[in-house]
């Protein structure tokens, strides 16, 4: 299972909120570059970059940011926040990012994602599903789309999708556990998705559940700039192949 830090963008900062509300920003660091050497000076490989200004204005805003840490790490960076445009999708993909999450715009419009798929491949695409009580947010998690989560996942397995980042928000940032019964019962109904779990990876026991449960990746984000998960112990979590 790969150990996935989250890097969150606003004007250019590495921040993060709780359960998605931009009053609560905290900065931890004004040098996302420098945060990312330091993740991969670590042991780190996959890296998840989330452009909060891009995901609130509808398009790629801190692409430059992207450039950079592709330029000076070799981390393989998964994108996403505001890509609803094929120029949007282009401009990640050309400033270095190996794969984009598609979040609101796999609701808001399925035939265009579906399109980017056969064009660029299941490889390089990651469905988005943030969700609060089993359904779907969108728009930053501020608008509910009323789409059941399980009928999101059939739909875009069906289409050939493989990769999934799913959030639970109301877990997210506040450092209380993850959502296992959630992960857990899609990785029953959906087993050949590759499913990153995202929101509130704290303890150790959410690395060990997650990992036995055989899910593809664990995104962590406050749990690790607060201290709360030492390197030690995502050490101890990575692939021993890496």
């Amino acid at each position: 299972m790969h150990i996935i830090p989250a890097i969150d963008l606003i004007a250019g900062k590495c921040v993060r909120l709780t359960e998605g509300d931009y009053s609560t920003q905290k900065t931890y660091n004004e040098n996302p570059v420098e945060v990312a050497q330091y993740f991969e000076a670590q042991g780190i490989t996959h890296l998840h970059l989330v452009d909060l200004d891009g995901a609130r204005a509808g398009k790629v805003i801190n692409h430059q940011i992207l450039q950079d840490i592709s330029q000076k790490t070799s981390l393989q960076i998964d994108f996403g926040g505001g890509i609803k445009s094929d120029a949007d999708l282009e401009l990640a993909y050309a400033c270095g990012a190996s794969q984009v999450t598609l979040g609101s715009i796999a609701v808001q419009n399925p035939q265009k994602c579906r399109g980017w798929l056969e064009k660029y491949g299941a490889e390089k695409l990651i469905l988005g599903a943030d969700v609060r009580d089993e359904q779907i947010r969108i728009n930053g998690w501020a608008d509910n789309s009323q789409i059941n989560l399980y009928d999101f996942l059939k739909q875009y397995e069906q289409y050939g999708f493989k990769y999934i980042i799913c959030t639970d928000i109301a877990k997210d940032g506040r450092q209380g556990g993850t959502s296992i019964a959630l992960y857990q019962r899609i990785r029953t109904d959906f087993p050949a998705l590759k499913l990153i779990a995202s929101g509130g990876v704290t303890y150790p026991q959410d690395l060990e559940a997650l990992q036995a449960m055989g899910a593809h990746g664990a995104i962590v984000g406050k749990a690790i700039y607060e201290g709360t998960l030492t390197w030690d112990i995502l050490k101890n979590n990575l692939p021993k192949n890496e």
